[in-house]
């Protein structure tokens, strides 16, 4: 891929206002999600992207090409920004990485809590062989 490009849509999903980044980069096409919560104004967007982009979690790299912006007519381009204003959402293409982004997240949960109930086990273990050996020494 011999470029990168990326896009922020922001869109309701009641109750909240919610914004989704793709990317499209060497490694292939990745999405992250953020909630606002009241209806963000443009100003506080832009101030928000540039203080905040680098901490986005982005999901990992998936198969993917640049779409290839063409040059068009400027009255087909408005006609085509006022459509995409009126209704569009994320591509599905974002929530399948999304999703794919939340599902290897649950999966290390899952490893983890898993541990931790390995080593609370093992933590109980051993206090009850302590207390089995100061019973039997008579403390």
């Amino acid at each position: 891929m011999d470029r990168n490009a990326s896009s922020f849509t922001v869109l309701f999903q009641p109750p909240f206002w919610v914004g989704v980044a793709e990317r499209w980069d060497a490694t292939g096409y990745s999405a992250a999600r953020v909630v606002f919560g009241p209806e963000p104004t443009d100003p506080w967007l832009y101030e928000w992207l540039l203080r905040e982009w680098h901490r986005l979690r982005f999901s990992p790299a998936a198969e993917g090409t640049c779409p290839v912006k063409a040059c068009k007519n400027p009255k087909r381009a408005q006609r085509e920004a006022r459509a995409a204003i009126q209704g569009a959402g994320p591509s599905t293409r974002a929530q399948e990485a999304l999703s794919r982004q939340r599902e290897q997240e649950g999966r290390l949960r899952q490893v983890q809590s898993r541990q931790a109930e390995q080593a609370a086990a093992e933590r109980k273990y051993l206090l009850h062989q302590q207390k089995k050996r100061e019973k039997k020494r008579g403390r």
